[in-house]
């Protein structure tokens, strides 16, 4: 009697969470934006140094307007890739467990997930607009974080470590003016494949 009561806890426990919390996030698809974002990150890199500017050197302040054009379109791109597998990562899981996708969980996680990027969004404009080009990779990293903390309510709570560290990371790039592309691949790209492996070991 006592196993029995203690499955029918277990199941009202797994309904509930089914439906409080969006848990068709893939693990993957973090694996899918980490190699995105390095992947964008590096051609960042090599195009300066194709151009003859040691960006790992401590003297190196290169931020010539004439590359803004083709770097907003790499930011751009990476975007749309790390996107597109997310939505068809979580799109492979909720039919692998017959999941529905599309629920007022969801759409509480996307607009907790949105407001702080959309905000910064906002805020990246503006330096960019100001030519303030180094603050931009602390700020991308420090709004991203917040938005994975303000949407972790709404799904996996693991999610929010990753937010804090990717805060941390805009933080001390702060301190670090000019080496704003070093953090912004540790954090959108190397974090990211890190936690997108232990979330799918995790919850495969």
């Amino acid at each position: 009697m006592d196993t029995k009561h203690q499955e029918d806890l277990l199941h009202i426990r797994s309904m509930m969470e089914r439906s409080s919390r969006f848990i068709s996030l893939s693990g993957l698809s973090g694996v899918g934006a980490g190699v995105s974002a390095l992947v964008g990150g590096l051609y960042v890199y090599f195009r300066l140094q194709q151009l003859g500017a040691d960006y790992l050197a401590t003297n190196s302040r290169v931020y010539q307007s004439s590359l803004l054009s083709e770097f907003i379109v790499v930011a751009i791109l990476v975007l749309l890739f790390a996107m597109s597998f997310g939505m068809f990562f979580t799109i492979r899981k909720s039919n692998k467990n017959n999941l529905p996708i599309w629920t007022s969980t969801t759409k509480n996680m996307l607009f907790n997930l949105a407001l702080p990027l959309v905000v910064g969004g906002v805020f990246c404009v503006a330096l960019l607009t100001h030519q303030l080009f180094v603050f931009v990779a602390p700020v991308t990293l420090i709004f991203y974080g917040l938005a994975l903390v303000n949407a972790e309510k709404y799904t996996f709570s693991d999610i929010k470590y990753l937010g804090f560290l990717e805060i941390i990371l805009g933080l001390i790039s702060l301190f670090v003016l000019g080496k704003g592309l070093i953090f912004w691949i540790i954090g959108f790209g190397v974090l990211h494949i890190v936690y997108g492996i232990i979330m799918f070991k995790k919850y495969k």
